[in-house]
Order: C-alpha cells, then sequence, then structure tokens
C-alpha cells in the first residue's frame, strides 16, 4: 500500500492510501505535536554527547506524535465512466466535511485530541500492560516507575481514593509535583529522575492511544515543564571503604557460589560493570605485559574511551589463579547466573558480613573508582590516571568521585576544630 503525499497544513490531514486491489482508501491524519526523549543505549542508559558544547550532556530525539482514524471511504483508483467519476467526487466531497467536523472539534477543544467518544480507562491496568508487553533493556524501571506511582497513590492521603483505579485524565498537574516530590523522598540522585522519566514516557503513550493531551500533567501554572533536577555533581551510590571490602572477603555463608564472589571481587578491583565482568574472557588477558583490556558495553560504539586497559596486580591473577591452566581464549572467565540472582546473592553475603550499606553489584564500580580517587588525592597523583582506569570519556564524570575527598577533608577539619575547642 503506497501513501498518496498531502502537502497541506489542514490538522487533520486527508489523506489517501493506494491499496493492493486497486482502490484509494481515504482516512485522516492528525499531528498532535512532538516529543523528546533521551537516547538509551543497550542498558537503557542515557547516550551522551562526547565533544563539543553539549560534551557531557544527554542525547535527545526527536518524534513527531501522529494519530490515524480510517474513514471507511474508498475512490476508484482509475475511474473510466462519468458515473466512477462523479462516484470519486461525492466520496471526496463527503470525506472533506468530514475533516472539516473533526478539524472543528479539535480546535475547540483546546486540542485536548479528545477525537472519538471518551473511553473511562484505568490508567493503572494500561500501565501493567504496558510494562508486561515491553521489551526494551529499561524493563525493569518501568516496573519500578509503576510501583512507585501505586506507593504515592497509597501513602498520599489526598490521592488514596485512586489507588486501585485512576482515569489519565484525574492525573493533573497537582498530583504530578507532588508526586516529583515523593520521588525525591524515596530516590536518590539519578533515581528519582530516571523513575520520572518512565512514568511520563508511559503516559504519553497512553495519551496518545487514547487521544488525550498528554503535556497538559506535566505543566505547572506558569506553563513550564515540571522536572526533577539533580546535582550532577553528586555521587550517588553507596560505595564500601577498603576496610568493608576486606571484611567482605572474608566472610562466608552456606550456600555461597564461589563465581559470584569471584566475579564481584574482580569488579570491586577493577572497576568494571556487571555487563562487561559477565563477558569477560580469557582473551581480554595480556599475561605476558600484565594488562588486562576491555570493551566497555555501555559505551562500545559511540565512545572513544569505550576501551580500558588496567594493569594487572597480583590480587587479581590470585582471583582467576585457578582457572588460567586449561583456559582456552573463548572461555568466559567468571560463570556468572542472571543478574537478579547475583544481586540476591550479593545482598545475602553483605548483610551476612554486618555491612549496614545499600550494596548492588553496581556500587562495586563506585567503590573503586572513590577508593581510588581518594589514593590519587593521598599520593599526588592526576585524576586523570582514575579517568583512564573507569573509562571516562569526560573529566566530569571522574569529578564526581573526587567531591568525596573534599568531603572527607572537611569531616577532617570540623573534627579538628571541636579538639580545639575542647
Amino acid at each position: 500500500m503506497a501513501k498518496l503525499e498531502n502537502k497541506t497544513k489542514d490538522n487533520p490531514k486527508l489523506e489517501q492510501r493506494l491499496m493492493g486491489d486497486g482502490q484509494i482508501s481515504l482516512y485522516l491524519e492528525y499531528y498532535l505535536g512532538r516529543e523528546s526523549e533521551p537516547v538509551l543505549d543497550e542498558f537503557g542508559e542515557p547516550v551522551l554527547y562526547e565533544s563539543g558544547k553539549m560534551a557531557g550532556t544527554p542525547m535527545y530525539k526527536v518524534k513527531h506524535l501522529r494519530k490515524k482514524e480510517n474513514l471507511n471511504l474508498y475512490l476508484i483508483a482509475k475511474p473510466r465512466t462519468p458515473i466512477e467519476r462523479q462516484q470519486n467526487k461525492d466520496t471526496l466531497a463527503l470525506a472533506e466535511k468530514i475533516r472539516y467536523e473533526k478539524a472543528q472539534a479539535f480546535l475547540n477543544q483546546e486540542k485536548g485530541y479528545r477525537l472519538q467518544k471518551k473511553e473511562k480507562i484505568n490508567f493503572l491496568d494500561y500501565f501493567q500492560d504496558y510494562l508486561e508487553n515491553y521489551t526494551k533493556k529499561d524493563v525493569r524501571m518501568i516496573q519500578i516507575a509503576l510501583q512507585r506511582f501505586k506507593d504515592f497513590l497509597r501513602d498520599t492521603p489526598e490521592y488514596n481514593k485512586f489507588e486501585r483505579k485512576i482515569q489519565p485524565e484525574q492525573i493533573t498537574n497537582e498530583m504530578i509535583e507532588t508526586f516529583t516530590e515523593y520521588l525525591q523522598s524515596r530516590s536518590i540522585g539519578e533515581g528519582a529522575k530516571s523513575i520520572y522519566q518512565r512514568f511520563k514516557k508511559v503516559y504519553k503513550a497512553c495519551a496518545v492511544k487514547y487521544n488525550l493531551n498528554y503535556q497538559k500533567p506535566f505543566l505547572n501554572a506558569s506553563g513550564k515543564s515540571i522536572t526533577i533536577a539533580v546535582d550532577e555533581n553528586s555521587l550517588v551510590k553507596d560505595f564500601l571503604s577498603p576496610e568493608e571490602e576486606r571484611l567482605l572477603m572474608a566472610t562466608h555463608y552456606t550456600g555461597e557460589n564461589p563465581e559470584i564472589k569471584s566475579g564481584f571481587a574482580f569488579c570491586l578491583y577493577t572497576g568494571m560493570r556487571f555487563c562487561d565482568v559477565k563477558d569477560l574472557t580469557f582473551g581480554n588477558f595480556d599475561l605476558a605485559n600484565g594488562l588486562l583490556t576491555y570493551e566497555q558495553n555501555k559505551t562500545k560504539g559511540h565512545s572513544k574511551s569505550s576501551s580500558v586497559t588496567l594493569p594487572l596486580s597480583e590480587g587479581l591473577l590470585d582471583l582467576i589463579s585457578d582457572k588460567l591452566e586449561d583456559s582456552k581464549k573463548d572461555d568466559l572467565v567468571f560463570n556468572l547466573p542472571s543478574h537478579t540472582m547475583c544481586l540476591k546473592a550479593l545482598r545475602r553475603w553483605v548483610k551476612r558480613a554486618g555491612i549496614d550499606k545499600h550494596i548492588t553489584w553496581h556500587c562495586a564500580r563506585h567503590s573503586f573508582g572513590t577508593n581510588m580517587a581518594i589514593t590519587a588525592a593521598q599520593k599526588g597523583f592526576s585524576v586523570r590516571v582514575v579517568q583512564d582506569m573507569m573509562g571516562h570519556s569526560s573529566l566530569r564524570y571522574t569529578e564526581r568521585y573526587t567531591r568525596v575527598v573534599d568531603e572527607q577533608k572537611k569531616a577532617a577539619m570540623a573534627e579538628l576544630s571541636k579538639m580545639m575547642e575542647g
């Protein structure tokens, strides 16, 4: 089927599509505006510009939103008789009349996009269906966004009447402003912002499907976007100190998986992400020169800093020494189960060690970066050494870890002041 282009500025436009049977189908196409959303990598994380004025900021793609409405009216593609030509003329006149009436309704309702009879839907049910059919890498964040919204409705007296059922139109800008405050009370740093972005994504999908104004709930009384600001210099994850790392390594528990322990330890001492250590092969090791080189899955293909080379210490070699003898180049270094299973094992391990912190697998990378930044400050190394070992494309990210050093200095000065006053 080929679309016959209509370049008018009508909204909606009367469009034609050539069918396989030789007829021309008539339909309306509404332009609902546009939205921009961050470009995500395969792990659901924002892709950043690497150079120029936009360096370090997320890339965004613009998506034009359109809605089609079939009129069930058809033209004869090649009319041969006066009767067929008159039939086409009458059909086009009818279609244009319908288009004009729809255009007036579209304008009169302040572009609310209610082009069909209003359908009462439960946004929570729509959200659940959306989640069950979602196939992208950030599905876990979509799931968290749904649960946070349900928690918000339950925990907020003003809105708990919507705990089980809420229509999209009942989600107001006042509710959204309160919801963003709730998110920031439940999550720190990028977490609250990421959850809010996923919530908006699902709401917009629902609004387009049911012909609603998807922008209205996310604009405040002044017409400005309701956002969640994040201190990009803050380190938002817990990390393990060297003493806590040693305590964790010395802790054992019944049923522990040695592969998980070794894999996590390897991340603690290299700054690798879970997705990287899971794919690590013996081909990444240059034992003759004592080097480990790997490509970061998160930035591979769109960052010049995706390749990371680290010196192999005796401690790192000890973690894999029993695997080296019969290993082949393409063999995986660690036989790790799913991320979920590894995370469950890690939580049990941390709890058994008596460490009262929220430690995820990614905290291994933050622990490495933080401890390296502290060491660099103590020994007088350049922070760019930390940048290279972390595989950061910009020093801006590495400086998050150096801020921890500054906070420790302030704490030390505060303690010294107390001693002087005493």
